[in-house]
């Protein structure tokens, strides 16, 4: 109970602003409590005038059930609106508030959990958590309207009351036997459930790859050992129910046989009336049946409730996914120095960099080259802060990476990798999330210094054209120019290129050189580079091997004194 008011206290501070409907919500509730007390009276009134043919009484009562009926129907109108304000507007804000906390995860934890747990907990969990206040309270209306419906009982005979009050006990008790049963199987299926859509997931977004690498059964299989072991936990949860529920029903069908036992004796000795003992059973479906359906639906929201607070709020304060820590110390704009001193860096047991030294002055050009997993792509990672070294120091114009907020760091580095992430949206809005504010006059000059107007100019929506989701509509070197416009845009004084230029063509590849040589001596660049020949330009080029620089120089001074060197560009002369 403890935890469940922290929890509707805590998903309240989000609906706070949405109150008024959750009051109208409320008013109404109250109101149809009253009239689903009075409602089975007047039925009960109304079968006596019927069977005594006391016509006055009948057209009363049926009037006055109309009233009731014809009421209650524009009510559940009001009610059903102000239900969708408050849970839409709530579901909303906690969402938003979990997408940017989502965003402040370190990526180490994103990528041990995989992507179904967020996707699960963002939808469905979000979903939960608001509708609690609503069809929560609908459940809580109609178990007090049963309970004053018990008060009606106590004033019209004691010894029903007192039967009917001992099997509303039990049945509860089984009821709560039951829910505590289900949270247990839920918590089971709930976690499948997050490792089988982080892999279906999977499955759309790499459906390219998947079909190239004729990985389909394989996949397929994984896919439906998943599915197997979610049916299997789902059948686990509903057995659960299905037992349980059985024994309700049985207990259920008891109580009702012995209340008409009851009646009986108590019509046979003239201790109540016809009419009492229709009234009352005309209750006794909303005390037996709907009272008990009313209390097991209101624990299961309860259930499900805490159980999608706990996932949530482990998101947005737990411990369970790491956040990303800044500084506090703001530069708005750094000159664009940066240096490495003794850095060191492991992926879980695999050591990466090891002791990484080197510094680069503002608006020079270096190149990082060195065979695959030595750790280039690694320094960039560390220096735009989406992984933290375990020791050394990382600073950027003198000031340890360490200080700085998120803004320091990332609204001055931009970085253009080998496959870039492109959004489904239009060519315009994907330069929009860049910049707000963004001209088209800014964007026409950033395409073109990427090389990329011929072909936005070649396609019937031009600059409103839906690239589809990462980008599938653009061929490998258009999606590697638009992410290099839209460095263009962000116009950061440090730049990074992490092989952005290996999937263009010889042509395209001199255009987008040329690009970045006109870039030379204004911004600090940084270049992992696949083909020497886009580096021979650059102001200096270190070899990376073991996870350290093991030697540094341009392309000329290399050539002359690093074999390693000459004998890669020598293979790539040849193969050219």
């Amino acid at each position: 109970m403890k935890n469940t008011i922290r929890n509707l206290k805590e998903v309240y501070k989000y609906g706070r602003k949405y109150r008024r409907s959750l009051i109208i919500f409320t008013i109404i509730s109250l109101t149809n409590i009253v009239i689903n007390v009075i409602y089975p009276i007047y039925t009960g009134k109304l079968l006596v005038a019927l069977t005594g043919t006391l016509f006055n009484q009948l057209i009363m009562a049926a009037l006055i059930c109309f009233g009731l009926s014809i009421f209650c129907d524009f009510t559940t109108v009001l009610l059903r609106r102000n239900t969708q304000v408050f849970f839409r507007g709530t579901t909303k804000d906690i969402q938003m508030d979990v997408a940017k906390q989502v965003l402040n995860i370190e990526l180490e934890s994103i990528d041990s959990h995989g992507s179904g747990t967020f996707i699960q907990r963002l939808g469905k969990d979000t979903d939960d958590m608001s509708r609690v206040f609503t069809r929560g309270m609908a459940y809580l209306t109609s178990i007090l309207t049963d309970i004053g419906i018990f008060v009606a009982v106590f004033m019209i005979d004691k010894v029903i009351f007192i039967y009917l009050l001992i099997c509303s006990i039990i049945l509860t008790i089984f009821q709560l036997l039951k829910a505590k049963a289900v949270n247990r199987a839920d918590k089971k299926y709930r976690r499948q459930n997050e490792r089988t859509n982080g892999l279906i997931g999977e499955l759309i977004r790499g459906i390219r790859d998947i079909k190239m690498l004729y990985a389909k059964n394989s996949f397929v299989d994984n896919i439906e050992e998943n599915i197997d072991k979610l049916t299997e936990t789902n059948f686990n949860m509903r057995n659960v129910e299905i037992d349980y529920n059985c024994a309700i029903d049985i207990i259920y069908d008891i109580c009702e046989l012995g209340l008409i036992f009851l009646m009986i004796y108590l019509l046979s000795t003239g201790k109540i009336n016809v009419a009492s003992a229709i009234v009352i059973y005309n209750y006794r479906t909303r005390i037996f049946n709907n009272l008990m359906k009313n209390v097991d639906s209101l624990l299961e929201e309860i259930r499900g409730f805490n159980l999608s607070c706990n996932r949530v709020f482990s998101i947005l304060y737990g411990n369970e996914f790491k956040k990303e820590v800044f500084g506090t110390k703001h530069i708005k704009r750094i000159h664009g120095d940066l240096e490495f001193k003794d850095v060191h860096f492991s992926y879980g047991k695999n050591k990466v960099l090891d002791g990484m030294s080197f510094k680069v002055n503002k608006n020079e050009t270096v190149a990082f080259v060195g065979k695959s997993g030595v750790g280039k792509t690694t320094i960039f990672s560390l220096l735009c802060k989406l992984y933290n070294h375990e020791s050394g120091s990382i600073y950027l114009d003198s000031y340890d990476i360490k200080e700085l907020d998120e803004e320091s760091i990332r609204n001055n580095i931009t970085i253009i990798s080998q496959n870039p992430y492109i959004f489904n949206m239009s060519i315009r809005d994907n330069f929009r999330l860049i910049k707000k504010d963004v001209t088209d006059r800014e964007i026409k000059k950033a395409c073109k210094l990427a090389c990329l107007t011929d072909f936005i100019e070649s396609i019937p929506d031009k600059y409103d054209t839906i690239i589809g989701e990462g980008g599938v509509n653009l061929s490998d070197g258009q999606r590697q120019r638009l992410a290099i416009a839209r460095a263009f845009i962000q116009d950061t004084k440090i730049i990074l290129f992490d092989e952005a230029t290996s999937a263009l063509d010889n042509e395209t590849q001199k255009d987008i050189q040329e690009a970045i040589n006109n870039m030379k001596d204004k911004y600090t660049i940084l270049i992992i580079a696949h083909r020497l020949s886009t580096i021979v330009e650059a102001d200096r080029i270190m070899i990376v091997d073991d996870g350290k620089i093991i030697a540094t120089g341009t392309h000329k001074e290399l050539l002359r004194k690093n074999k390693y060197y000459k004998k890669l560009y020598e293979k790539e002369v040849i193969e050219d």
